[in-house]
């Protein structure tokens, strides 16, 4: 019968409690009761073996006491050489002897238990067997009591049962009651658990102070219920930041969509007003934007999948260089302070896609000049993070007006534009820097605006990457 399923915790134990218990308090009695019996049994024998012992040496001096017995239950027979019965007690008067049995070797005296004969047959007594010494011969008596039963006495068995059912239930009790108190903080813990929602994440159970299992388990769910917390408000906040990044991605895509439309129907309504030539070069602009934004959102797609390109030893001096090149006519001047042996281990696509990204930004808000430099810091300090191994550093410097520190955070979220310097017009889509950003977490480092006499500037921090490190494989390209 599987007692888990019908039966609570509290009754089980108890149940267990219980039959362990009555077995155990069983045994203790019987263990008791045989002990006392072996006691009554050996005095019993005492007593017999002394009261024949009495009579033999009056049977030696030749001077026999009548009553042989003193007490009551007490048989005692006297036989001579020729085994005829010269004396007994009145119970046992005119009947054969009572045993045959007789001491062996050297010995005075025997014991043994009979079983009828002249007693009666259900019963059985306790003989004791004793040599007398008379005129040279050797005499025999036999001195007998009823075998003590094995309940001693009835009102003894009585007492030790009751005890022992009264000890049984004690127990029962006792442990009925260590279940309920051990079990009042899990249903404490449980009403607790049964109120928190999702209107109260930040209910916790009650812990109770008594450095046992509980305790700890207690400590535990709310240890979970912390993590839960914490990851529900990360769910919110990114069902938040979703419901912004479409809200803010469906503006971005229907402003061009919506110059685009416009144009279109102007040349409808006025087709000799309008050629495709010039349609094409008033909605190529458009066109643009909108398959920068589309690549701009599979960049990002890729990167929170953890996508990255194909891992190679570089020289972050070279890279910066060989995109420098590859500009084509920058808005502002560009002056750079390259060192070699900033070695990097990362994907030349989407360090290249960093660079661009800072550049376009400066290139949006710096006024004449933009400073672009590469260092290696050996000493693994980087910013807000340690490097074990140094770190390759690139920054790139504005001249523009900047960014006040309690917004330098603000400029990494998706679509975010500061002021109206920074809008629409200027060409940004609030894509660039998050991208960015993010491009150097998946390389291990960490992109950050640190403070600049003028302008705004970024610092990009990547680990340090020694000689003995391998090119690992391949994930995906950014650049696809």
């Amino acid at each position: 019968m599987n007692l888990q399923g019908r039966f609570s915790i509290t009754s089980r134990i108890t149940l267990f409690t219980g039959v362990v218990a009555t077995l155990l308090c069983a045994l203790l009695a019987l263990l008791l009761m045989t002990a006392v019996h072996h006691y009554a049994s050996d005095t019993v024998t005492r007593e017999v073996a002394a009261a024949g012992g009495r009579v033999a040496v009056q049977m030696e001096r030749g001077q026999l006491a009548y009553p042989l017995a003193g007490r009551e239950f007490r048989h005692l027979q006297v036989v001579d050489p020729s085994g005829r019965v010269v004396a007994s007690t009145p119970d046992v008067r005119g009947m054969p002897r009572m045993a045959r049995f007789v001491p062996r070797d050297s010995r005075n005296s025997a014991t043994c238990v009979v079983c009828g004969g002249i007693f009666p047959a259900a019963d059985c007594d306790i003989v004791v067997a004793q040599w007398a010494h008379r005129a040279g011969e050797r005499w025999m008596v036999y001195s007998a009591s009823p075998e003590v039963p094995p309940w001693v006495d009835p009102r003894l068995a009585a007492l030790v049962g009751v005890g022992a059912a009264a000890l049984a239930a004690a127990i029962t009790y006792l442990g009925y009651r260590n279940v309920r108190a051990s079990l009042r903080p899990v249903n404490a813990i449980r009403a607790e658990l049964d109120e928190i929602n999702g209107d109260c994440p930040g209910r916790r159970v009650p812990v109770p102070a008594t450095d046992d299992e509980i305790q700890g388990m207690a400590e535990s769910v709310n240890h979970t219920l912390g993590r839960l917390d914490t990851a529900l408000r990360q769910v919110q906040s990114a069902l938040r930041q979703q419901r912004e990044f479409v809200s803010n991605a469906s503006h971005d895509l229907r402003t061009p969509i919506a110059a685009m439309r416009a144009e279109v129907e102007d040349g409808l309504l006025a087709p000799q007003e309008t050629s495709v030539p010039e349609l094409g070069s008033v909605l190529l602009p458009s066109l643009d934007r909108l398959q920068a934004i589309v690549h701009d959102l599979l960049t990002l797609e890729r990167l929170d999948h953890g996508m990255r390109g194909e891992q190679h030893r570089l020289d972050l001096a070279e890279v910066v260089a060989a995109e420098l090149r590859n500009r084509r006519h920058p808005a502002k001047r560009i002056d750079s302070a390259l060192q070699p042996g900033a070695l990097v281990l990362g994907d030349r696509v989407g360090l290249a896609r960093l660079l661009t990204n800072l550049l376009d930004n400066a290139e949006r808000h710096a006024s004449s000049t933009i400073t672009v430099s590469v260092r290696h810091e050996p000493g693994g300090d980087c910013g807000d993070r340690r490097f074990p191994q140094g770190a390759a550093v690139l920054e790139v410097v504005d001249d523009g007006p900047g960014i006040e520190r309690d917004k330098r955070e603000m400029v990494f979220d998706r679509f975010t534009r500061l002021d109206a310097a920074r809008s629409r017009d200027a060409g940004g889509a609030g894509l660039g820097l998050p991208i960015a950003r993010q491009i150097a977490q998946t390389h291990g480092g960490s992109l950050t605006i640190e403070d600049s006499p003028v302008g705004a500037r970024f610092v990009l921090c990547l680990p340090f990457a020694p000689a003995e490190v391998t090119t690992a494989p391949a994930d995906d390209s950014l650049s696809s």
